[in-house]
């Protein structure tokens, strides 16, 4: 029986998806909707919302032979529907339910498996018990924090230390380039760190500031001089800048020996600057993907030892 792995494009997103999938040389079986299928075992790919792995079709003969063949695989499910709308939702309605809840900062992940199924067919299901996320779609969503934080761009840096990172010792020293208005510095201080050093040509808000550990340097990240710090633990960047000097800062710094583990947003332009971004990924044990709360920008990150 052939087996697929089907990718569910991010919204509005799905040419990215696609020219990333013809970027590796992988050959798409099929599409509908956000939904791309391919042949075979393949890994997660950066502009997908969530993966599929060794996803099967199966003939159904009626709603109720649609839940039981489901069921007959795994508990907990979640339906993106490319068509026949009220027909899988039907389906749905009869397996277990999913409560769908908003989680904390660095609340555990969920460890039971998280299904996916469509109705590709009016009676043919295409359906895998094994996806890339904990969660219904790869869609999670915080309890949210509405009064400190000066802009939503907190929650990138949340989900990243939430999914990528959970544990993170807060000990050292955290740095945070292009840092204004001041959210992902909210963040690292709140964590604890014994200090952080928060750098931006703009000043960050003033409560933010007076939460105490925390350096403000008012000069351009990219004058910056590795030789002028300490050991950093964490060194973390949201700036808005092309990608090409990004990583020209993050070798800088990567260079140094001074740096431990990174974070940084890559942010782009009208197209997604795939030359960079591949050279991103040509740094030894680093990783990029593309975050719930990120929008056309992606989060790259390595992690190195700590003490």
């Amino acid at each position: 029986m052939t087996s697929y792995t089907v990718y569910l494009a991010i919204h509005q997103f799905e040419h990215e998806l696609m020219n990333e999938l013809k970027l590796k040389g992988i050959k798409i079986a099929d599409k509908k909707d956000r939904l791309f299928l391919v042949e075979g075992d393949h890994p997660p790919m950066i502009w997908a919302q969530t993966t599929g792995f060794r996803a099967q079709f199966a003939d159904i003969e009626s709603i109720n032979d649609g839940s039981k063949k489901l069921k007959e695989h795994g508990r907990n499910w979640g339906l993106f529907t490319v068509d026949f709308h009220r027909r899988a939702q039907l389906i749905q309605d009869n397996l277990p339910k999913i409560k769908k809840k908003n989680i904390d900062f660095q609340e555990a992940l969920p460890t039971l498996p998280m299904g996916f199924w469509t109705l590709w067919e009016q009676n043919k299901i295409l359906f895998t018990p094994h996806t890339s996320s904990p969660f219904p779609l790869g869609e999670m969503d915080f309890n949210e924090d509405k009064v400190m934080p000066p802009s939503r761009a907190y929650l990138k840096l949340w989900e990243f230390f939430t999914v990528y990172a959970p544990n993170t010792p807060a000990q050292g020293v955290a740095i945070d380039v292009g840092s204004c208005p001041g959210g992902w510095t909210w963040v690292l201080r709140t964590m604890n760190f014994d200090k952080v050093i928060s750098v931006d040509k703009a000043p960050i808000e003033k409560r933010i500031s007076d939460l105490g550990k925390i350096e403000f340097r008012q000069e351009s990240a990219f004058g910056l001089n590795p030789d002028e710090f300490p050991e950093i633990e964490w060194f973390c960047s949201d700036i808005i800048c092309y990608p090409e000097r990004l990583l020209n800062l993050v070798k800088r710094f990567m260079e140094s020996g001074k740096v431990r583990n990174f974070v940084c947003t890559i942010k782009y332009q009208s197209q997604t600057d795939w030359e960079n971004t591949l050279k991103f990924l040509e740094i030894p044990g680093s990783q990029i993907v593309h975050l719930h709360h990120n929008k056309h920008e992606v989060t790259w990150f390595y992690k190195g030892v700590s003490k």
